[in-house]
């Protein structure tokens, strides 16, 4: 039975083949597969896991090799990369499982999504897989998982940053740490730590460091800690970032490093004035920053330092053409009409004279306008309104309607006709009033809108009228007029030449509002209008030709001001401005850095040898405009003073004038007198300290260096009692000064001669000064003192002092009122004994030389030598009687000699003149042997007395 059942299985299974066999197509159907699949893999892995599950199924299954699966193909996806890197195999060919799996490791930084197609295939009809069949393609997606193989890395190794103390922040400085991972996972940040201990501070999950506690500078500093970073994997950072916190003293807006002194050494040129400057805004937002810097300069003359000369000498040094007019000079017998006007000190020798405005008026002579002609003419003037106390420019009310206030007014003759000017200033507006012709002409007037009129401040006016052309410079600055037609009511200025200062005259005569004027032809009822208030100074008019553009341009130039050390190194968007008188620079910029840095470059220049020294008062202003306007920062004025010290002084030395000078007086009785000063020379020089350290010496030495300079002035005074008008004077070549340019004062108590000239020319002056005595003046001695000064007597030189000895011959002395005089001249109580040994005797072949002596000296043997003058002169006569008879015959060539030219000579101390090289000792003892003169008591060295006479062969004889 069972074999039975055996072998009818056999038989069916036989059969079914058979007939499976017989058919002519058992493959029916293709494989499916799902159409989209999602995988997974892992970085350190390379199978796919797939969802849903790869599997494949054929609808023509139980079947052998048709209903079962061979394989998995795999096609390029969008990338065109799936292919090579993946592949599909099948795990049960029967069920039509199939494992996705990566070719190589996969990297998920470098690509994280992968895509590629999927496609199946079953066996076919037989084991050689005829006629298989493939599926539909499926679209794979594969991602790669990350693996937590990176650590953290800051993205700075040092963090640094500043903090004010006293303060707690949200935030001083930000950390950060970059992960480079794939995945969010391993990628992120999760936190951070400081591991440094014990420090104020605090760090959250995003890097954010703040202070836990107020800092104080003084405790710490400087604090240094480090930080760590984690990723949500938990991986630390490769290395720890280091942070730096420095803690600020409590920040208040301002500039820093402002230094109150500066100081000045004359000759250094231009030095910075705020080497160290820096503004600090304390984290504001600043959009643009001004700043003005003020050197005042106006205490050391009216404006600034221009070597301290007068307006006169600085003209002549600035080359200006000669012949201006004085119009406000100081009062004087010869300008009287300055002496009613109260006048103020100035650093210069200029007068600065006050106008209140009512009764100060300065009436010109008609002699001085009478030489004031012509329709060409230059006017210039140093004005200050407001008068010696000066109220601030924001307190003066510019809208006055109040009339005009007259400067100069001028009516003067032109040919037949007269023409009229007034120069007038009303509120900040400057006016001249010009009519050509007051007869026929019409009147034209010229304005000027000027700030400069109202800031009570000095300034230099020039004004060129070359009618109908109108120039105006203020402070070397041109100005341009509005051109006005004044056809309104004008007062007419009467026919007649006359000129006023400080305000201008009416027509309208009030006994209640008139002053006398007294004029040639006696009184005049005088009413002012348009009275001046301030202060004028140097007021000139210079008719002809109009001054040069650069001649004022020199009159008002600075030697010392504010300048920009380098234009080059501005940056963008920075401004510099400085006005003419360099005593304003304002900075604009909108970057602080650039700004800090044109700050530190403002320089303090002086071009003068000799500097005035003293304080300049330095301001610093500065203004700044935020983007919040609100809360934008109000800097107070920085006020400080710089110091220029005292320059080194210059040592004028005159020379090359003996301490006495003897002449014969008959010299002195010409017409020209005796010069004075004929070898005088003249050395400016400089001393100052330099180190030889460097030059292997010791110690410090002074040099003395001849400079060129120019001298302003120089004086001669009698010593003792002035000069008698009547019987002595002193003579000066005037066509000398007058072809110099220089000014000459010549009294009875001195000479002065002023004006900025240099040596040479100061040389040649005194060189021509000269001594003349009146015929019959019988003097002795006569003692003057010459001394010069520059820089407007800042530096004078050393006095040199002169003793004149005039020689008198016997005839002279004889007289009894001769002797008188004589005796009255010797004793001058300023003779001193000490300067006999430097008596010099330009001529040694004169008759003699009777040196000044001793006063006291004199005083004892002056009785005695006038008695032994007597005497000898009575035996000289009695020799000459008895000799007359052996000479009766005598021919008029005959060297027999007469008393006609005898001359006697006290000599009162024999050493003078044995230092003066005449060895007169010698012969007068050989003389006196021959002749048996005196005994040795009368022709002792103070008393000796020599007598000379002369015959006509030209011989002399001594006894």
């Amino acid at each position: 039975m069972i074999v039975l059942n055996v072998f009818l299985n056999l038989l069916i299974d036989f059969l079914l083949n058979f007939l499976l066999c017989s058919l002519p197509s058992a493959n029916k159907h293709k494989p499916w597969i799902e159409t989209e699949y999602q995988g997974i893999v892992m970085e350190n892995d390379n199978t796919v896991l797939l969802n849903p599950p790869l599997f494949a199924l054929d609808k023509d299954a139980p079947l052998h090799y048709a209903g079962e699966i061979c394989g998995f193909r795999v096609h390029n996806g969008p990338s065109g990369s799936g292919s090579v890197q993946f592949e599909a195999v099948v795990l049960d060919r029967s069920t039509g499982e199939g494992l996705v799996r990566s070719k190589e490791p996969l990297d998920c930084e470098s690509q994280r999504e992968h895509s590629f197609t999927i496609q199946a295939y079953d066996c076919g009809e037989g084991p050689d897989g005829v006629n298989s069949k493939k599926s539909h393609k499926a679209t794979v997606h594969v991602r790669v998982n990350d693996v937590n193989e990176f650590s953290p890395v800051f993205v700075e190794r040092r963090y640094e940053a500043s903090v004010p103390e006293g303060r707690l922040f949200d935030r001083i400085v930000r950390v950060e740490a970059l992960d480079a991972d794939c995945s969010p996972q391993y990628s992120q940040i999760c936190f951070y730590d400081i591991i440094t201990p014990n420090v104020p501070f605090a760090i959250d999950n995003d890097g954010n460091i703040k202070n836990t506690e107020p800092l104080d500078s003084k405790r710490e500093r400087v604090y240094t800690f480090w930080v760590t970073a984690f990723d949500c994997g938990k991986n630390r950072a490769q290395a720890d970032a280091q942070v730096v916190v420095t803690v600020k003293p409590s920040c208040k807006p301002g500039w820093i490093g402002w230094t109150k002194r500066v100081e000045y050494t004359p000759g250094s040129g231009s030095i910075p004035l705020f080497p160290s400057l820096h503004l600090e805004t304390c984290e504001e937002t600043v959009w643009n920053i001004q700043a003005t810097v003020e050197l005042q300069t106006g205490h050391i003359g009216k404006g600034c330092d221009r070597d301290s000369y007068s307006d006169r000498s600085v003209r002549r040094l600035c080359g200006a053409v000669r012949g201006e007019v004085d119009l406000l000079p100081p009062p004087s017998p010869a300008a009287n009409w300055t002496s009613a006007l109260p006048t103020l000190p100035s650093s210069d020798s200029s007068l600065v004279f006050s106008f209140n405005g009512s009764n100060h008026v300065a009436v010109v002579p008609d002699s001085v306008v009478s030489a004031l002609t012509g329709d060409h003419f230059t006017l210039q003037l140093w004005m200050r309104r407001g008068g010696a106390n000066i109220q601030p420019a924001a307190t003066q009310t510019r809208g006055n309607r109040k009339e005009e206030e007259t400067i100069v007014c001028s009516t003067v003759k032109n040919d037949d006709s007269f023409s009229h000017y007034s120069l007038s200033v009303h509120g900040c507006r400057l006016s001249l009033f010009y009519w050509p012709d007051v007869s026929a002409a019409r009147p034209v007037k010229f304005l000027w809108k000027l700030e400069q009129v109202c800031d009570s401040e000095w300034h230099h006016l020039s004004l060129s009228v070359q009618f109908p052309s109108v120039t105006l410079y203020v402070d070397g600055v041109t100005f341009d007029p509005a051109l006005i037609h004044d056809n309104g009511a004008i007062p007419n200025p009467a026919a007649r030449q006359r000129m006023f200062i400080g305000a201008c005259w009416g027509e309208n005569l009030d006994k209640n509002e008139t002053q006398l004027h007294k004029t040639q032809n006696g009184y005049d009822m005088i009413r002012y209008v348009g009275g001046y208030h301030g202060l004028l100074s140097g007021v000139t008019v210079r008719p002809g030709s109009v001054e040069p553009h650069s001649v004022v341009e020199c009159l008002y130039a600075c030697r010392e001001g504010l300048d920009f050390g380098d234009l080059e190194t501005l940056g963008s968007g920075m401004k510099v401005h400085v006005n003419p008188s360099q005593s304003v620079l304002v900075l604009e910029g909108d970057d602080i850095e650039s700004f800090n840095r044109a700050v530190q470059q403002v320089t303090y220049r002086n071009s003068l040898r000799f500097a005035t020294p003293g304080v300049r008062p330095l301001k610093l202003t500065t203004s700044l405009r935020c983007f919040n306007e609100e809360s934008c920062l109000s800097l107070k004025q920085l006020e400080g003073y710089l110091v220029v010290l005292q320059p080194d002084a210059p040592q004028i030395s005159l020379s090359g004038v003996g301490p006495h000078l003897a002449r014969p007086a008959p010299e002195f009785e010409g017409s020209r007198g005796v010069p004075l000063f004929p070898e005088l020379r003249i050395v400016c020089s400089l001393s100052h300290a330099v180190n030889t350290a460097a030059q292997g010496m010791e110690g410090g030495a002074l040099m003395s260096d001849a400079v060129a300079h120019t001298l302003d002035g120089c004086e001669v005074q009698p010593l003792g009692e002035e000069l008698n008008p009547e019987r002595e004077e002193l003579l000066v070549d005037m066509d000398v000064v007058r072809e110099r340019g220089l000014e000459i004062i010549n009294t009875t108590a001195y000479i002065a001669i002023t004006g900025a000239e240099s040596i040479s020319v100061y040389e040649d002056v005194l060189r021509s000064v000269r001594y003349r005595l009146a015929k019959g003046s019988a003097r002795f001695e006569r003692r003057f003192r010459l001394s010069c000064s520059e820089m407007n007597g800042r530096y004078t030189s050393n006095e040199l002092t002169l003793e004149v000895n005039f020689l008198h011959s016997l005839d002279s002395l004889y007289h009894p009122s001769h002797l008188l005089a004589s005796q009255q001249q010797f004793l001058h109580p300023s003779h001193h004994a000490g300067e006999l040994s430097g008596h010099t005797l330009p001529n040694p072949h004169r008759n003699s030389v009777v040196p000044g002596a001793a006063t006291v000296i004199i005083m004892v043997c002056v009785g005695f030598l006038v008695v032994m003058v007597i005497l000898g002169v009575f035996r000289i006569r009695s020799i000459h009687r008895r000799g007359e008879g052996a000479r009766g015959g005598a021919k008029e060539g005959s060297s027999q000699w007469d008393d006609s030219a005898l001359t006697i000579i006290i000599n009162p101390m024999e050493s003078y003149e044995s230092r003066m090289g005449i060895s007169a000792d010698t012969e007068a003892e050989g003389e006196e042997d021959e002749e048996g003169a005196e005994s040795p008591d009368d022709t002792s060295d103070d008393q000796r007395i020599i007598i000379k006479k002369e015959g006509r062969d030209g011989n002399a004889r001594r006894y």
